[in-house]
């Protein structure tokens, strides 16, 4: 069963949510219930895939113990701590790493549905015990967080310290009543943009290039809708992963906000999947700067900043996949960042004239522009051919 994509998903989380809403507006606990629910459609997610499921558990168990292993190590202040936390953060994206490299080889190589999204959830567990700032999470509530079906396979990419605050928590009434409320909306605009928007885009992607004839602009409508598709796709996943999340008392973070608005590439990340931007900005992008200034590797901040972009995209398009489509993706968005952050920090003319129609507006064109010609090479319309 795929998640957001079946009937019998749809199906089946009814009676999840009913019963959610029934316990949240009894003022009742919902931790475990949420994780039991979360365990079955997990199940069910992998039924005709046994090997994904034992992969999947076996992902799980490995990494509540690294957790507990680096946060024991720090709370007996280990003098190996810090090495042996390295070697913890090596063990833990391990899994991914080496299931990237295998599928270029064989689509069937072990593997499961979501360890994408998982290992930068334990991964960011690992990193915050390190910095001290989790201390307390106990086993229940990591494997939850793991394994919260809504964002398990998709994301959004969650936090584990708003979560364990959500988890609990026993809201009161018309607090709960609020998120279901919100919850039942993103739930439904989610799912127009998925089956209506998408499905729309697609159609949009076969029909208009063999009514235009022309190659050219068939590639050129295709990219745009294929672009579009992509938004409705994956917004329309998250909007309603995140209103699922609202019913079983979790606040799921917001992965798009009107990307398409951005006038800037800068603004465009701010806007489009937003909880992977923001988790490469945080643990990725912050830590490697402050690295290199610590240590002078970089004439300038600016130059430390536009090599930081360069490191963070580039990490982002191998997270999709270790394929020349997405390899090429990842440094072009890493060089549009680096080149929209130089020019901006150091261009006398942005700074004298950014705030002015006529600029916001070449500005948004050419971000757009930008942005479009990135979906083509995501979608495989660029490199691939050009590879033969």
């Amino acid at each position: 069963m795929d998640f957001f994509a079946e009937p019998a998903f749809f199906v089946l989380v009814v009676p999840i949510v009913a019963i959610a809403a029934a316990m949240g507006i009894a003022e009742r606990p919902l931790a475990r219930y949420g994780c039991v629910a979360s365990l079955a459609m997990l199940l069910l997610l992998f039924f005709r895939s046994p090997a994904s499921l034992a992969y999947a558990a076996c992902y799980l168990v490995g990494s509540l113990l690294l957790y507990r292993w680096v946060r024991g190590l720090f709370e007996r202040k280990d003098p190996r701590a810090v090495s042996l936390y390295r070697v913890a953060l090596a063990l833990q994206i391990a899994p991914l790493a080496i299931y990237k490299v295998g599928v270029v080889f064989n689509p069937d190589f072990l593997g499961f549905l979501g360890i994408s999204y998982i290992t930068f959830k334990a991964v960011q567990v690992l990193i915050e015990t390190r910095d001290g700032l989790i201390t307390d999470m106990n086993a229940f509530e990591y494997l939850y967080f793991l394994s919260f079906f809504p964002t398990f396979t998709s994301g959004p990419i969650m936090r584990s310290r708003p979560f364990v605050n959500d988890v609990r928590a026993t809201p009161e009434r018309d607090v709960y009543l609020d998120r279901l409320y919100r919850g039942i909306g993103w739930f439904v605009m989610g799912a127009a943009y998925k089956f209506v928007g998408s499905a729309l885009a697609q159609w949009a992607m076969w029909f208009v290039p063999s009514a235009v004839g022309s190659s050219a602009i068939g590639w050129l409508a295709t990219v745009f809708f294929y672009g579009l598709d992509l938004f409705f796709d994956f917004a329309g996943y998250s909007d309603m992963a995140m209103g699922l999340g609202l019913t079983m008392g979790i606040e799921v973070p917001r992965n798009f906000h009107m990307p398409f608005v951005a006038t800037d590439i800068k603004q465009f990340w701010d806007r489009w999947h937003m909880s992977l931007s923001t988790w490469l900005r945080d643990f990725v992008f912050m830590r490697f700067s402050q690295f290199a200034i610590a240590r002078k590797l970089f004439p300038s901040r600016h130059i430390t900043a536009c090599v930081g972009f360069m490191l963070n995209m580039m990490l982002m398009g191998v997270w999709h996949g270790i394929t020349p489509d997405y390899v090429v993706y990842g440094l072009y968005h890493g060089i549009l960042l680096a080149g929209c952050h130089y020019f901006q920090q150091t261009s006398k003319f942005y700074k004298k004239h950014r705030r002015e129609g006529w600029f916001q507006a070449v500005s948004w064109v050419l971000t757009m522009v930008a942005v479009f010609f990135g979906f083509a090479l995501f979608g495989g319309y660029v490199v691939s051919p050009l590879l033969g």
